[in-house]
């Protein structure tokens, strides 16, 4: 074996892991079966929160161990709460996100409209974790999402790539390497920047008309490096940094989407803009 095949391997492992940094250890025992309340079909939205939402998770994430603190602080406010898991690859459980991410859009057009069927809505919102908040921007460009989704809230997104602190720049440096991801987890490799999956999506605008845009980035962010690139341009784009709302929130890009209140209270604002109040570091207690 050549000496640069024997460092891809290893590398490849170095990007998995980087991009999984901090998963929570229930993600081994991930079961849809284990929801304690939400995916709940016979959910009827009300007046105050008509539409349902779906949380999208992020890579290596899955539809449970994703949303353990968001799903239940939604619950908490009212609102029908649905998840999916998507980007599956074969003989690989739990962690999802994986495979091609156009894909992956495909199954969550499918998902969101047995969510409309089951609770009679024309729309959704979608929240999206990472991955999860980029993702759905393909379902709304090319899938026709934007005729069922009233708002995307993308919790630190890599919306313009992924760059993980650096390290997928030193992808060129190892011949074969990129061809290696792209082999093994297309889903990795349609993030890094410059991919053409990415340039196929921001081509001619980051948003589509009609939808509500909104995007939560912390300073502190690992992954979806630099931290601005998951900022949207677009007449109906709402870009937050996590620190201006609180500057003592050291939340970086896991932790920002699995238990951080204060991302959950502005997530919560976007989705009901007309009752929002303001987020805060007090945000965290409530």
């Amino acid at each position: 074996m050549l000496p640069w095949k024997r460092v891809l391997r290893p590398l490849t492992a170095l990007l998995l892991s980087a991009a999984a940094v901090a998963l929570p250890a229930t993600a081994a025992h991930a079961d849809t079966a284990t929801h304690s309340g939400w995916n709940d079909y016979s959910c009827e939205p009300s007046a105050a929160h008509p539409r349902p939402v779906v949380l999208v998770h992020g890579t290596l994430g899955n539809s449970v161990d994703n949303w353990l603190g968001l799903a239940p602080y939604l619950e908490a406010r009212g609102y029908c709460v649905f998840s999916l898991d998507y980007g599956q690859l074969p003989g690989v459980p739990v962690f999802h996100g994986l495979g091609p991410i156009d894909q992956s859009a495909a199954q969550l057009a499918t998902f969101v409209d047995q969510v409309r069927s089951a609770t009679g809505t024309a729309k959704v919102d979608l929240v999206g974790h990472s991955q999860g908040g980029m993702m759905p921007r393909y379902y709304l460009k090319f899938l026709g999402g934007a005729a069922k989704v009233n708002a995307l809230v993308g919790i630190a997104p890599d919306n313009h790539g992924a760059t993980i602190s650096g390290l997928t720049n030193l992808l060129p440096y190892f011949p074969g390497a990129t061809d290696l991801v792209k082999a093994t987890t297309p889903g990795l490799a349609d993030q890094i920047p410059g991919s053409a999956f990415l340039t196929k999506l921001n081509a001619g605008g980051d948003t589509v008309p009609g939808v509500h845009y909104t995007v939560i980035a912390t300073q502190y962010d690992e992954v979806a490096t630099p931290w601005r690139s998951q900022y949207l341009s677009g007449s109906d784009v709402h870009n937050v940094l996590l620190q201006d709302l609180c500057p003592l929130d050291l939340s970086e890009h896991v932790l920002a989407g699995l238990s951080d209140r204060i991302v959950f209270h502005e997530a919560a604002n976007a989705l009901d803009p007309a009752h929002a109040t303001p987020t805060t570091c007090a945000s965290a207690l409530s």
